[in-house]
C-alpha cells in the first residue's frame, strides 16, 4: 500500500472544530475505492499540530480517484479552511523491511 502523510497546522483555537470537521469528514474518504485505512493524530509538541495518514491501493486511487471526486470536493469543503499553512502532502512507498 502507499503511505499519503501530511502534517496539518490548524488556525489556533479551531482545534475541536477541526476534529469535528474531521469526523464528519472520514465517511467521505473511506468510501473512495483504493483506500485502505486512515490515522490522524494530535501533536504532543504543538497542540495545533496534527499527523494525516492514509493509506491507498495505488498512488492514482488517491490523486486521480479521490482527487477528482465529488467527495473531495466536500472533504475540501469541511476541511481546508483550518489550515494554515496548506499542507504539503507526500506520497511514501511500502516500507523496505518488510
Amino acid at each position: 500500500m502507499i503511505l499519503e502523510a501530511a502534517q496539518l497546522s490548524i488556525k489556533p483555537g479551531r482545534e475541536t472544530a477541526f476534529e469535528a470537521a474531521m469526523r464528519q469528514a472520514r465517511p467521505l474518504i473511506e468510501a473512495s475505492p483504493g483506500f485502505g485505512g486512515i490515522e490522524v493524530r494530535r501533536s504532543i509538541e504543538r497542540p495545533a499540530g496534527y499527523l494525516l495518514l492514509v493509506w491507498w491501493r495505488t498512488l492514482e486511487d488517491h490523486t486521480v480517484g479521490f482527487r477528482s471526486s465529488e467527495r473531495y470536493q466536500q472533504w475540501r469543503t469541511l476541511l481546508h479552511d483550518f489550515y494554515d499553512p496548506f499542507p504539503t502532502v507526500e506520497h511514501f512507498a511500502p516500507s523496505f523491511l518488510g
